[in-house]
């Protein structure tokens, strides 16, 4: 059973972004898919509340982000940058997500383009989700421009150093296919069926325990710059409350007796 929501007021933002819940997953759609998914500021809005719906709702265990039409995000919108609209939303960065991504797991269902600010986008998720026809590129330095909302940093984390240069200098894109062999994409899937294979993906990763999602991806997001000692010294942190907590018990108690947990993010 799913419930639409709107995800911020006004009725620009509900235009541009739609929200669906559907068993502890929530579904992010950019719906312009006339200026093909383009950032605007009601899109940067609409993202940003999203997210901060993943943060403060416990029932929620994963985001799935999304474009519609068959196109992810094409970046921003020029057209409404001329105008003096802002694409980035407070702490979140560019399109609602960039800076600021939510502590909850975010897969992203790519159809069509993922492009300049679209890439950075998915660049931002946990999980990435392709349809086979899928493209993703960073094509800013043909427009004299650099990818500024972490596409120049995040890109060489995911591709293969020289890999990631290539499509940093030359502006060009990359096939879903091809990202797939070097790493980028989790899943390929057929054209059109980018969303259902996400929320497969997502079912698996909500049926776990919230808390220790949390921590789980804190701890790979963070642990980059860090020297074993300070590694441990985190992990003590954020684990520690994990391992106290109700769920911990509740997922020991589950296993012994042969049944699902029921996880009370707490």
């Amino acid at each position: 059973m799913s419930e639409q929501t709107a995800p911020t007021s006004g009725q620009a933002e509900q235009e541009a972004v739609l929200t669906e819940e559907r068993d502890g997953v929530l579904i992010v759609t950019i719906n312009r898919p006339r200026a093909k998914n383009a950032v605007n500021g009601a899109v940067a809005r609409g993202v940003a509340a999203a997210m901060d719906t993943l943060d403060s709702r416990d029932d929620l265990r994963v985001g799935v982000l999304t474009g519609a039409g068959g196109t992810f995000c094409a970046g921003m919108d020029l057209k409404g940058f001329l105008t003096g609209e802002n694409p980035q939303e407070g702490g979140r960065g560019f399109g609602g997500v960039t800076a600021k991504p939510p502590r909850t797991p975010l897969i992203a269902a790519v159809e069509g383009w993922a492009l300049a600010g679209g890439c950075e986008i998915v660049l931002s998720c946990d999980l990435v989700v392709a349809a086979e026809d899928a493209k993703f590129g960073i094509p800013e330095v043909k427009r004299g421009l650099v990818a500024a909302a972490g596409g120049v940093f995040r890109l060489p984390k995911r591709l293969p150093y020289h890999v990631a240069m290539e499509l940093i200098l030359t502006g060009e894109p990359i096939l879903a296919t091809q990202a797939k062999e070097y790493g980028l994409v989790n899943r390929l899937t057929a054209s059109g069926g980018a969303l259902e294979e996400a929320l497969e993906l997502a079912a698996q990763v909500a049926a776990n325990g919230p808390l220790a999602l949390i921590a789980s991806k804190e701890m790979v997001r963070s642990s980059s710059g860090w020297t074993e000692e300070e590694a441990w010294a985190a992990q003590q942190e954020l684990v520690y409350p994990v391992m106290t907590s109700e769920d911990a018990r509740e997922g020991a108690t589950a296993f012994a007796e042969k049944r699902p947990p029921v996880w009370k993010g707490r």
